[in-house]
């Protein structure tokens, strides 16, 4: 059996009645999010939402989003973004034991069949993000206190160049400094991020590393520096993370919408004469 890790991100939670045009109505996208993460097949073991979980970072925000959230059947877990605030997020979770009490919202899961490391790359008041010295510490001694155990690390700012330009101005400092750590660990299968609102998958660091879709709305693919930030209304997506001993661990893009199924049946092959 495969262990199935589902990860969200950038859900840009507000208050009812704020963001009324259609691509901030994030709360009804994150409730048929939670009600497809519900009926897929494979289930997910776990949810990991990476970050940019409400969008203004207040307490009631942070009280809708767990309304939500609470409604999934499985585990999760939670990370901080640009737009979230440790001071508020951790108050209205107070049974997530994982969640440190003060200082930096990083952690390990060590109880499942692989070892997840999410780390904070959150900078207060700031939209760009990284990994200071005393993050890169915390990171570089808990991926070395389990060596052999196959490793996810999940991060909010995706630390490379993306080619989104509007974007990667927002994007994460001293790419060198986390790149160097994650290379000393070859256990690391996976570093995985959000941010971008957009899927991409690059080798980076001696690993492969995944960005997350939004299950919200996207943000156009431009490579144009000094353009806007646009937001397309490209569908809500996650990814499924699966892990396997054998196979490793392979990752599904999947869209928050059901869409109709049609089965093809094959009746034959052969040469029509």
């Amino acid at each position: 059996m495969a262990f199935v890790i589902a990860q969200i991100s950038d859900l840009h939670i507000s208050d009812p009645g704020v963001g009324t045009d259609l691509h901030y109505q994030t709360a009804e996208h994150l409730e048929r999010c939670v009600a497809r993460l519900n009926t897929i097949d494979p289930r997910p073991d776990i949810v990991v939402a990476t970050g940019d979980l409400v969008d203004q970072a207040k307490a009631s925000e942070y009280h809708r989003l767990r309304d939500i959230l609470d409604k999934l059947e499985m585990p999760y877990y939670l990370l901080c973004g640009n737009h979230d605030s440790r001071e508020n997020l951790v108050p209205v979770f107070p049974d997530h034991t994982y969640l440190p009490q003060d200082g930096f919202l990083q952690y390990a899961l060590e109880d499942f069949p692989i070892r997840i490391v999410c780390g904070d790359t959150r900078i207060a008041k700031q939209i760009i993000g990284t990994m200071c010295a005393e993050r890169l510490a915390w990171l570089d001694e808990t991926l070395g206190a389990e060596p052999d155990r196959p490793t996810v690390v999940f991060l909010h700012h995706p630390p490379f160049a993306s080619g989104l330009a509007p974007m990667d101005k927002y994007g994460y400092e001293d790419k060198a400094g986390i790149e160097a750590v994650v290379r000393k660990h070859p256990q690391v299968m996976r570093v995985a991020g959000g941010h971008l609102h957009r899927p991409v998958v690059v080798n980076w660091g001696g690993t492969t590393l995944s960005v997350c879709p939004s299950a919200a709305h996207q943000i156009a693919l431009n490579p144009v520096p000094d353009t806007p930030v646009n937001i397309v209304m490209e569908p809500p997506a996650f990814h499924l993370h699966m892990w396997q001993e054998d196979t490793g661990l392979i990752t599904h893009m999947m869209y928050v919408n059901d869409y109709e199924v049609r089965t093809k049946v094959r009746i034959g092959v052969g040469v029509v004469e």
